[in-house]
């Protein structure tokens, strides 16, 4: 006797559904991404692409369910005061990060001057989004060597952000980064760096 087909519309099928729409791009975290770009365009507000998305435009796929976006303290202040109320709504009082009140889709906002990790001062910060930038396809997203500066220094710091050192290990794997990429980082991160690159050359473990 033939088993009944398994249920439609369950968990599996929405986490399928979900990661199909996040790589072909039509995902709700793409469309707040996009709707955000049209807003500080058109309040000539300096920003980049970071976090996750900008992972994926250098080569890392990897689902996120918000939006990283580097900006300005005074850039901030700006979109708050023309957007607060008309598509977007604090997480909470004064909190950097904000909600898109059509997609429900958290934007976070990672201010110039800050620091990454435990948010301790040390040699590297969020810089500003008008330096260290790459265009790509009309949109400003972090440079390479800034994204894996972030990232060593964010997991290298805090104990709950391991990803972020994963992140930089497939990150060395997608874009064949060579050993000497380590001169171009702050010393900071350069032996991290160059410890994450030996790992990235073994063998993934196809889990």
């Amino acid at each position: 006797m033939r088993s009944a087909p398994p249920p439609r519309g369950g968990p599996v099928t929405e986490a399928l559904q979900a990661a199909d729409d996040f790589f072909m791009g039509k995902s709700k975290v793409h469309r707040a991404a996009e709707a955000l770009f049209a807003r500080l365009r058109e309040e000539k507000i300096d920003f980049a692409l970071a976090g996750a998305l900008a992972l994926n435009v250098h080569g890392v796929r990897r689902m996120t369910e918000d939006v990283d976006i580097l900006i300005t303290t005074e850039g901030l202040q700006q979109f708050k005061e023309r957007w607060l109320g008309k598509g977007y709504v604090e997480i909470r009082r004064g909190a950097r990060s904000v909600r898109d009140t059509e997609t429900r889709v958290k934007i976070d906002f990672l201010l110039t001057g800050q620091f990454p990790g435990d948010s301790r001062p040390k040699p590297i910060q969020f810089p500003d989004p008008k330096d260290r930038v790459e265009w790509i396809e009309g949109t400003p997203v972090l440079a390479l060597s800034s994204l894996i500066e972030l990232k060593l220094a964010s997991g290298m710091t805090a104990k709950d952000r391991p990803r972020d050192l994963d992140d930089v290990i497939r990150l060395i794997r997608a874009r064949s980064l060579p050993q000497a990429f380590a001169d171009q980082l702050n010393s900071f991160v350069r032996s991290k760096f160059l410890e994450l690159w030996e790992a990235a050359q073994l063998p993934p473990d196809g889990y």
